[in-house]
């Protein structure tokens, strides 16, 4: 399985770079189907708005489907202040502390784009001195600072803003030494696998074993993402997104990792023990480990009702859910245990 190690940086960096928040992922979404099409195979969007790819099989016998999702964290803007600055409300879970000092941009609806960045409500140490270190990070103490001249709510909607605009994080892409920095590695990491390991295995001229649904959903991040839209017949799916590191995790950033159980309980035991097999196989270290505060498009699926078979794996990554990263050896590692399970009897 040779994973074309540029190809799948590239399309990193570019996705990276494109916006998805949950709830406004076309963007993203859009950016994918591209990279699909360049592949030749067809796509489909849901209702909801999930992206669908299908991988001919040698059989239809077991159905099978693989998913990674585009959406990411973000904001909206909840208030507009009386001094013209913006109260944000959060899109997905992360610590406020993380995006304090960030560069945003605010979409507005018609009239453009508007910079900005998140501060302290009180921010300068030279005038507010020690309340800067001892204030505790909140919706109510950190504030988008418009790049504008406005000083009034009056004067910023003039600018086009108004309540329900989407914010983007600034990722901060950079590239160095093999390792990936930037915010959003969850989960557009794995959507770069993904595709990589379509482009190793249809580059070979192999077909995938079963049938297998390509399945990059969109609103993960708030946990209804992979819940629906997939084939009736599929028995088994695989999600792949980010692996946390931290203390008392076995994941680090140059492997991929195997999540045994999370916050929603235990995955597929034999699904498991065959990702674990196929792994030993074909030379990649699979990384077991167990994530107490984390939950996946797989677990959305089997809440819904799925009687399915589900693992999860992923590269792993550093600082989740803030400023992260993650090395190419990582993201090489799941792309090949994507493609050997694509072509695995």
């Amino acid at each position: 399985m040779t994973i074309d190690t540029d190809y799948l940086t590239d399309f990193l960096v570019g996705l990276l770079n494109t916006p998805s928040p949950t709830g406004d992922t076309e963007c993203g979404i859009a950016y994918v189907e591209r990279a699909l099409h360049q592949l030749g195979l067809e796509t489909r969007r849901t209702v909801k708005g999930a992206l669908v790819a299908t991988l001919v099989g040698m059989s239809e016998a077991e159905p099978r489907a693989v998913t990674a999702h585009v959406d990411t964290l973000g904001a909206m803007v909840k208030e507009i202040k009386p001094n013209g600055r913006l109260v944000l409300t959060q899109i997905g879970g992360y610590a406020w502390n993380v995006i304090e000092g960030e560069g945003v941009t605010i979409a507005t609806e018609g009239k453009g784009s508007c910079r900005g960045s998140v501060q302290l409500v009180k921010a300068s140490s030279h005038v507010h001195s020690s309340a800067v270190g001892e204030t505790k990070r909140s919706a109510a103490t950190l504030e988008v600072r418009i790049d504008a001249r406005t000083s009034s709510a009056g004067e910023t909607t003039k600018l086009g803003i108004s309540v329900g605009d989407f914010v983007y994080l600034d990722p901060r892409v950079e590239v160095t030494n093999g390792f990936i920095r930037s915010r959003h590695l969850d989960d557009k990491a794995a959507v770069a696998c993904l595709l990589a390991a379509v482009k190793a295995v249809l580059d070979s001229g192999e077909t995938a074993a079963q049938r297998t649904t390509l399945f990059f959903s969109n609103y993960e991040e708030v946990g209804h993402g992979a819940a629906g839209g997939f084939p009736s017949d599929i028995v088994e799916l695989l999600t792949v997104d980010m692996a946390a590191i931290g203390e008392g995790q076995a994941s680090d950033e140059f492997h991929c990792s195997l999540c045994v159980k999370d916050s929603g309980g235990p995955y597929h035991r034999d699904f498991n023990r065959k990702l674990r097999l196929l792994a030993a196989e074909n030379g990649v270290e699979l990384r077991p480990d167990i994530y107490p505060f984390y939950g996946s498009d797989g677990e959305a699926l089997w809440n819904a009702g799925a009687d399915i078979r589900v693992a999860l794996i992923g590269p792993g990554v550093d600082a989740s859910h803030g400023y992260e990263r993650t090395h190419t050896e990582a993201l090489v590692d799941t792309a090949k245990v994507i493609g050997y399970y694509l072509v695995a009897q």
